[in-house]
């Protein structure tokens, strides 16, 4: 897993409330279980037309928020079924951080464990932020997730909260199966003692 430390990046802003994991990755990409290659399908019913090309109106479609690493998001983001293919579409895209004032928990748990920080702020704080990234390509936001601090682009922070160990794991790139291998010498103590102990088994 990529590790998250700092992260410099346009913030793009979806003042839309109850986003869910449908509108984030639509049904029919839940075909594959590979993590990449769900870019093309995040957000795919609002990001294009009928005919498949993109929809002008649509954030990440125009010019200033095309390379966003950064999402402002409504209320409630992530609801809905729980599909982890969610979180693996906003990463193929380049999406590094969501913020909005609440998340869906099995999302929000995702998120941690695929390299996602989802920031949870104040609804003035938001409200705030949402302010920022609708300067278009002047909306640059860096996330300090060693400090907990968002620093907005006119120089001013809003610091946040998170949990010390998915900080932790976030910081140092470990998901599931890592953290699984960094207790490799106990595991392999504790199958050479079964062995010898049991040697039947």
């Amino acid at each position: 897993m990529e590790k998250f430390d700092t992260v410099t990046g346009v913030a793009a802003p979806l003042p839309v409330v109850n986003v869910d994991t449908d509108m984030i990755i639509p049904k029919d990409y839940l075909k594959t279980i590979k993590r990449t290659g769900l870019g093309v399908g995040l957000f795919s019913e609002q990001r294009y037309l009928a005919d498949g090309s993109d929809n002008p109106d649509f954030v990440l479609n125009q010019p200033a928020y095309k390379n966003a690493k950064i999402l402002v998001a409504g209320d409630n983001f992530g609801c809905g079924s729980s599909r982890e293919h969610a979180p693996w579409a906003l990463a193929d895209f380049g999406i590094r951080c969501v913020i909005s004032t609440s998340f869906a928990d099995i999302f929000y748990n995702n998120c941690f464990k695929n390299g996602l920080l989802p920031i949870a702020v104040s609804q003035d704080e938001l409200d705030t932020l949402m302010g920022d990234a609708e300067r278009g390509a002047n909306a640059t936001f860096t996330i300090d997730l060693e400090e907990q601090v968002i620093h907005r682009p006119d120089g001013g922070q809003i610091t946040f909260r998170v949990d010390y160990f998915r900080k932790h794991c976030l910081l140092n790139g470990l998901d599931d199966i890592a953290l699984t291998l960094e207790k490799n010498t106990a595991i392999d103590g504790f199958e050479s003692r079964l062995s010898e102990n049991r040697p039947w088994a």
